[in-house]
This record gives C-alpha cells, structure tokens and sequence, in this order.
C-alpha cells in the first residue's frame, strides 16, 4: 500500500496527506469522512482507495507520516549536550515551534491523536508511537546539570513548573497566531520576550 502511493506525483500525494489531515484534527478519527478528505483533496474517492484499503489503513499512514517527522525535525534536533535544563527547554520550544509553523496540520493531527481513543494500532505503529514518548521524556530530563538548582527548591516540582510555563507560552503564542500564516510571522518578538520569561525563571530556580 505504501509503495503504490509513493509512486503516486508528489503534489498529489501531499494534498491527499493535507485533507487527511486535516480532516481527522478537526473530526477525530470516528468522525473523520472520507468524502469530505477526497472533497478537499480534489481526487475521486476511487483513487484514495486505490492507495488506501480503508479508513483506518490511512490513519495508520498518517500517524506513522507524523510520527517521522516530529522525530527527524523537531526531537533529533535537540542538543542533550547542553546540561542546563531551562537552556534545553529554550531549544526545544523554538524547534518545536519552527517545525510547527512548517508542519500545522502534522501537529493538529497528533493534537486530537495523542488525546482521543485510538483505533487499533499495528505493533509497529504502538512501537513507534513508545519508543517516540520514551525519546522525548529522555530529551527533556537525561543529563541535566541539577547543582544549577537552588538547594532550597524540590527539583523534580521545578521541571514541571518550568514546562509548564514555556508550554503555556508557546500555546498563547500558537492561538494569537491562528488565523495567521506562521511560515510568514517573524518570531523574532516573541523569541525576545521568550528569553526575558527565561531569564525570570533562572532567577527564581536557579542559584547566583
């Protein structure tokens, strides 16, 4: 089934990907129609089901299609080298949020995926979907400096505040932008009022 669809012209097969995409971020998978992803995608419903068996089989290929690329550009971007933990999350947020405006409907995809009741998933799909979880948690906690820390601080209640702090951040500046282009928006605003926030959390958590 794959290899017949990436035999398929390229601007084909990524308008397809679009209106899957977006069709299953807005409706949830139970709710998803295919009518309507064939609709947007300008084919007829004869072609999608030529390179899918089904609904769920395009499911499946959507979900490993996101799955690649939150891993190749946004986690294997992230320097572990760097042991300062509000630096790390500094990197993560502005990769994640790069990949982000190249890549919306990937993340409203995986938005609804990650929160929904999932179809059943292949092993190799449940794997990946593992071991993609297991990467990032290792990306945001192994190796980090905790003698940065102030000694009168429970370090573990940091991390979560610190993240919830940038997540929170980067969702307020995700719906400011809505209706937006974000390929277009220049984030260098945002980015210079990201590190003032920055700055404020290493006073607060970190020691002089």
């Amino acid at each position: 089934m794959t290899e017949k669809f990436q035999s398929l012209d390229e601007r084909k097969q990524q308008r397809i990907i679009d209106a899957a995409l977006q069709e299953f971020a807005q409706n949830s998978y139970e709710r998803a129609s295919t009518n309507q992803i064939v609709k947007n995608a300008g084919i007829g419903k004869g072609m999608l089901f030529y390179y899918f068996q089904s609904k769920k089989d395009l499911y499946h290929y959507l979900v490993d299609y996101a799955l690649d690329i939150v891993r190749e550009q946004y986690i294997s971007l992230i320097d572990m080298r760097n042991r300062d933990f509000i630096e790390r999350m500094r990197q993560a947020t502005q990769i994640k949020m790069r990949c982000f405006a190249e890549n919306p409907s990937v993340f409203n995809f995986l938005g609804t995926f990650f929160l929904e009741t999932k179809p059943d998933l292949p092993s190799y799909l449940s794997e990946q979907y593992e071991q993609l979880l297991a990467e990032g948690q290792a990306i945001m906690y192994d190796n980090i400096d905790t003698s940065l820390f102030r000694r009168d601080v429970d370090v573990d209640k940091v991390f979560k505040l610190i993240q919830w702090a940038m997540d929170g951040y980067q969702n307020e500046i995700i719906s400011s932008l809505k209706d937006k282009q974000l390929s277009e928006v220049d984030f260098q605003p945002y980015w210079q009022e990201f590190y003032e926030y920055l700055t404020i959390l290493k006073k607060s958590f970190y020691h002089a």
